[in-house]
């Protein structure tokens, strides 16, 4: 039986086991929680002061015929980042907490679809199985840590991302760029800036907008690691966890260690502005909140005099 509770200022789950049964269940029911990206503080029994052969909560005493826990998944006033987790991260607590309870009754857990892993069935080899997600056997094993080509039915497998065809963003060019610096920023190469924008030279111009590759050998890829949550990585990289999952196709917050993630690069640090017949630097300076003076700084402007289908830098 498990009940969520969650008070007292803490951070990081909790598991109370009753005082008839060992650790055992509880430990697995903690190791899963790590696994999915919560902390946990710790597992134990509670003894009721009055008489102290007896359960501290009555949920525990009252249930003598069943092994019973009491799962708190994290704490609703936490000084740390449960609420966050708690609020993004649900459905990744709730499936590691149902992987412990299947696998300690000696069930067969099955991976939910649409996750990153994938369950064997009878007749599949890892052949078959990197065959079908169009991987190498090496990069599976590599994945899941295997020293060999056995499997077992049940087993769960993650299965790595393959990189797709190569996408762009835009990046528009402000006073002091380089592309050696542009290059640096976005995690590629001169290089790959030169010829996916067709360069002959280095020279660039203020309000140039360059082609970022995105999804090549040097995107920026990140590795799942103990107590990672997507709300923790998105926070990390200055995204939204929302981007994070449309980056990876991802439909639930689960992740895995050893996951790898692409991260979408915030590309733009200034929007652009194409100028309309009418406009003048006052009325678009009053209508995007900023000044005369910010805008003739931020395009290096000498004159105020614009011109039709110009594009303008706004901070």
């Amino acid at each position: 039986m498990l009940r969520i509770f969650c008070d007292r200022g803490g951070d990081g789950a909790e598991i109370i086991y009753s005082l008839r049964n060992d650790d055992t269940f509880s430990s697995k029911i903690a190791k899963e929680l790590e696994v999915s990206g919560q902390n946990v503080r710790k597992y134990y029994q509670r003894r009721l002061p009055s008489n102290p052969a007896k359960d501290y909560y009555y949920i525990l005493r009252d249930t003598p015929n069943n092994e019973t826990v009491i799962v708190e998944y994290g704490f609703a006033d936490s000084k740390g980042d449960d609420v966050n987790q708690l609020k993004n991260n649900w459905e990744n607590l709730a499936e590691a907490v149902t992987k412990a309870i299947v696998e300690y009754a000696g069930g067969v857990y099955q991976a939910p679809s649409g996750s990153n892993y994938y369950t064997v069935k009878s007749g599949d080899s890892l052949w078959s199985i990197s065959k079908k997600y169009g991987i190498t056997v090496d990069e599976l094993k590599e994945a899941n840590n295997l020293s060999s080509n056995l499997l077992s039915v049940g087993q769960n497998l993650l299965i790595p991302s393959k990189e797709t065809n190569v996408t762009t963003d835009e990046y528009v060019v402000v006073k002091g760029d380089t592309l050696y610096g542009i290059a640096n920023k976005f995690n590629t190469t001169v290089d790959n800036l030169k010829s996916i924008n067709k360069l002959t030279t280095d020279a660039l111009a203020i309000g140039q907008i360059l082609k970022i590759p995105m999804n090549n050998s040097n995107t920026n890829i990140y590795k799942v690691e103990k107590g990672d949550t997507l709300y923790k990585i998105a926070q990390k990289y200055n995204i939204t966890i929302d981007q994070l999952k449309n980056a990876n196709n991802l439909n639930n917050n689960i992740l895995s260690i050893g996951q790898e993630l692409k991260i979408p690069i915030n590309t733009s640090e200034n929007v652009t502005y194409t100028i309309k017949k009418g406009d003048t630097l006052y009325s678009i300076a009053k209508e995007f909140g900023t000044t005369v003076s910010a805008l003739t700084d931020l395009n290096n402007l000498s004159t105020t005099v614009l011109s039709i289908g110009q594009k303008l830098l706004l901070p």
